[in-house]
């Protein structure tokens, strides 16, 4: 099949119309009044419930009051014995010679093997994780979802009568920074894991520094804190988002008014 030729219409045909009458064009109808049907859903009863769930979450063990010293977990990485090398000092007996280790550099001691394996990722931490990400997914998909809902709002451009439609546009531009906000705490988990990766190496070649550990348990401090701040503001960007909506919800679905209507008081 061939869609029509868009360009023979005359001047009196309404383009939309031919669109309709097109061969995706019912498909294409239907689609968006789905997605109408879904966001009006979701505004209606999706983010109240959301609200109150992320609510809930917060106020769990996990969240609320929790002490710093419970996300601290041991590194795995023991401390070894202290290298003694020879005294020249002719008063004193003459140490055991030791062989000088190859695996030792004056960068600090190349790790081939940990003695005790593997040095695992913050168990706790991974928990709270786990339970942050679909609720920074479900943001973004909401937020997408609303955004595609108002942009099929909005009119076709005309002179005049635009109040609705810069109401429309400014709660568009809102939930656009949502959605990218929610995107970015996607990378501020992965960014975590990179650099708690660096320390963990420095720790295992540093091994006698214990600032290198403090830094460890400070960086999963600062993640616990984030990630709590992170469940906090996607509470509130759906709260905000919202009461924004409903607010506005008027002039949302109808930004012009049906000046037909109107002339008939």
């Amino acid at each position: 099949m061939s869609l029509p030729n868009l360009s023979i219409y005359s001047g009196n045909s309404r383009p939309d119309s031919i669109f309709l009458n097109s061969v995706y064009g019912k498909e294409v109808q239907e689609y968006k009044d789905s997605l109408k049907a879904k966001a009006e859903e979701l505004i209606l009863k999706g983010f109240p419930e959301t609200i109150v769930k992320l609510n809930d979450i917060l106020n769990t063990p996990k969240f609320k009051d929790r002490s710093f010293s419970e996300v601290h977990q041991e590194v795995n990485i023991p401390v070894p014995d202290p290298v003694l090398f020879n005294s020249h000092d002719d008063d004193l007996p003459p140490l055991k010679k030791i062989k000088r280790d190859s695996s030792i550099s004056s960068d600090g001691t190349n790790v081939f093997v940990l003695p005790n394996g593997p040095v695992p990722t913050n168990k706790l931490l991974l928990e709270v994780i786990d339970i942050v990400k679909p609720h920074i997914r479900k943001l973004i998909e909401d937020s997408n979802l609303l955004k595609m809902w108002i942009s099929y709002m909005i009119p076709k451009i005309e002179d005049g009568n635009n109040f609705g439609v810069s109401i429309q546009e400014d709660t568009l531009a809102e939930v656009q920074s949502v959605e990218s906000e929610a995107t970015a705490f996607f990378d501020q988990i992965s960014r975590y894991f990179v650099s708690r990766g660096k320390l963990i190496s420095k720790v295992a070649k540093y091994p006698h520094i214990a600032d290198y550990r403090m830094a460890v348990q400070e960086l999963d401090e600062k993640e616990y804190l984030s990630l709590w701040l992170t469940m906090a503001e996607i509470r509130n960007r759906y709260c905000s988002l919202h009461d924004m909506v409903i607010k506005n919800i008027d002039k949302i679905k109808k930004p012009r008014p049906n000046n037909a209507t109107e002339s008939l008081y």
